[in-house]
């Protein structure tokens, strides 16, 4: 005969439990500039050489062929030929950097970091003649009345100081 017994359920319950991998919030970054930061400095670059503010000296054509040595039977000298590939890729990168010309963002963001290269080898060979002016007018505007409130305030210290008003002299009574 076989006997049923009962069985035992342990009323446990089961609980799942999911481990989630603790997220490190992101290194901060150690560069100088931002890419804003790289952003607005191309942006005030490329609209202070339209406007004329500054003035980009393009290494000319015997600078070019300097540094290539002409060979006789070369009947057309490839430095001119380099010297207009270089402002012509300088046009296309600003035509890019400003929407003239079609790009997908990874070719403009491309172009934004090569003009800052640009700037910066243009920079570093006094290519550069001129000052890269801000666009940002609110903060010049800002800056400028700054400047007025301090001066401002000079003018009328010094005034306060020169046109005060003289203590009379006390005269001692003679003995």
């Amino acid at each position: 005969m076989a006997q049923n017994k009962p069985v035992k359920t342990d009323d446990k319950k089961i609980i799942s439990v999911r481990i989630k991998k603790k997220t490190e919030p992101p290194a901060p970054s150690v560069a100088l500039y931002s890419d804003s930061d790289v952003r607005q400095i191309v942006t005030e670059f490329v609209s202070s050489w339209i406007r004329g503010d500054i003035v980009i000296r393009f290494p000319t054509a015997a600078e070019l062929s300097k540094q290539t040595p002409l060979n006789i039977a070369f009947p057309k000298d490839p430095s001119v030929s380099a010297e207009l590939k270089i402002k012509e890729h300088y046009v296309d990168l600003l035509s890019i950097c400003a929407g003239i010309k079609p790009a997908p963002a990874s070719e403009q963001n491309q172009a934004i970091s090569d003009v800052f290269k640009m700037l910066l080898m243009f920079r570093s060979a006094n290519r550069i003649e001129g000052k890269i002016i801000s666009n940002n007018i609110e903060k010049r505007v800002e800056e400028l009345e700054k400047t007025v409130k301090t001066q401002s305030k000079l003018v009328d210290q010094i005034t306060a100081h020169l046109f005060k008003p003289k203590k009379p002299k006390q005269q001692q009574p003679i003995s």
